[in-house]
């Protein structure tokens, strides 16, 4: 693998403190890392069913946001 695929697919550091060595993580992380409260993404979910164009894994009765997602999502911001 080139140094230029290698890039593409690594997840920004920002992410990758809070993920760890995580594919998911909670609602609170999520909202740190698109620094808006937990409240706005939990009520983002309840009215479209996605947050930010993410939609989450459901387990129990907590919401699991896929780190790789997230790191796409960033990667088209930028």
């Amino acid at each position: 693998m080139d140094n230029q695929d290698y890039s593409q697919n690594r997840i920004p550091k920002g992410l990758s403190v809070v993920a760890g060595n995580r594919d998911l993580i909670t609602t609170p992380e999520f909202a740190q890392v698109f620094n808006v409260q937990p409240q706005t993404v939990r009520k983002s979910y309840c009215l479209t069913g996605h947050a930010y164009g993410i939609r989450p894994t459901k387990i129990g009765k907590r919401l699991l946001w896929s780190v790789a997602q997230i790191t796409e999502k960033l990667k088209e911001a930028v």
